[in-house]
């Protein structure tokens, strides 16, 4: 019943059933995907995709403002389609601003907060884009200086109030606007629509889940939860003393032998969920030895299964994919593990090839 979970979930995750339509529709569709590694980030949504699967189909979707790069639900970066950041925003932000109220304090910043989020707002007026250091400087032309951290913080009050989100990239660096000039039409809802639309994004997206996971995933309390699952009417299931719950059901494509993936760190697949019972992180053997945890790696997916890690390694001549595995790995899935590899070199755009450890 485990493993029937896990391929449940490959398919409403658009894993093993790829989406037919744009990033941002994907994006959509799984609510908000965990994105603070950015190059990884993109991977996670072009292997769910069926056309636009191309690096640079990710970056002229965040670059045009169609997929918005933020922080939401839990503290730490997102990507959120613009339609839905608003409603998003105002549902999870006061439960982030009390997890960073602590460390706001901390900091001394308090008293900045307000005063930082105006300055920005004045300094991205007229479609100006700005990095942090750009925003930092203009804070520090009204005579208040503040150090890095005290400037990432300044700027995620600054997004969770609504105010600036992710601007278009200049180069290789990151930049913000403001958040009405990017999403000038994004939609607002009332909470308890806001609370049902949400519910009902994860578990289509990401069920079967408990409520922990859901709990987890987006920062709201319990009561919020299961509100939200009466609301869509979920369905329960109960599998080895665990309710697990669903929202309609994608069907899986049908794959020939064993099914590869090669899922980024940070992917859904591995970090959405807090009960981890219906998809093992490798052998129990190798579970006990003191090593990272596996969501925090790149991941090697058979069968629903994690079975090892990868890393993508540059040489002067091209990448290499590093795969070092959990357990033996068949003839059968080498095979199939070149076809997820060959996927992963369209995406880069550049040959690729792998090597097992």
């Amino acid at each position: 019943m485990r493993s029937r979970i896990g391929h449940r979930r490959l398919a409403n995750l658009r894993i093993s059933r790829t989406l037919g339509g744009s990033p941002a529709e994907l994006v959509a569709w799984l609510g908000a995907v965990q994105s603070q590694e950015y190059q990884a980030a993109k991977w996670g949504l072009a292997l769910r995709l069926r056309r636009a699967n191309r690096d640079a189909d990710i970056d002229g979707a965040v670059d045009a403002g169609q997929i918005l790069r933020t922080h939401v639900m839990r503290p730490t970066w997102h990507f959120v389609a613009a339609d839905d950041i608003r409603w998003m925003l105002e549902l999870t932000a006061p439960r982030v601003h009390q997890t960073l109220a602590s460390y706001t304090r901390r900091q001394g910043l308090d008293g900045l907060l307000v005063k930082a989020a105006t300055v920005f707002e004045r300094a991205l007026g007229g479609g100006e884009a700005l990095t942090r250091a750009e925003l930092g400087d203009r804070l520090g032309r009204t005579g208040t200086r503040v150090d890095a951290l005290q400037l990432s913080l300044l700027a995620l009050y600054a997004e969770l109030e609504g105010v600036i989100c992710s601007g278009p990239r200049r180069g290789r660096q990151f930049t913000y606007a403001l958040l009405s000039d990017r999403a000038p039409n994004a939609r607002r809802l009332p909470r308890d629509e806001a609370v049902a639309e949400l519910t009902r994004r994860f578990f289509r997206s990401h069920g079967p889940a408990t409520i922990r996971d859901f709990v987890w995933w987006s920062g709201l309390l319990t009561g919020d939860a299961r509100r939200g699952l009466e609301m869509i009417r979920a369905r329960p299931e109960s599998v080895d003393g665990l309710t697990y719950w669903s929202v309609g059901q994608v069907r899986a494509a049908p794959r020939r032998g064993p099914a590869v993936d090669l899922l980024p760190i940070y992917d859904e697949y591995l970090v959405a969920y807090r009960d981890r019972a219906a998809v093992p992180h490798g052998p129990p053997a190798v579970r006990t030895r003191a090593r990272p945890a596996v969501p925090f790696q790149h991941a090697v997916v058979i069968d629903g299964q994690i079975v090892g890690t990868w890393r993508n390694h540059r040489t002067p001549m091209a990448h290499v994919v590093d795969v070092v595995a959990l357990r033996r790995i068949s003839a059968v899935e080498r095979r199939a593990l070149d076809g997820a590899v060959a996927r992963y070199a369209r995406f880069l755009g550049v040959p690729v090839t792998f090597r097992i450890s």
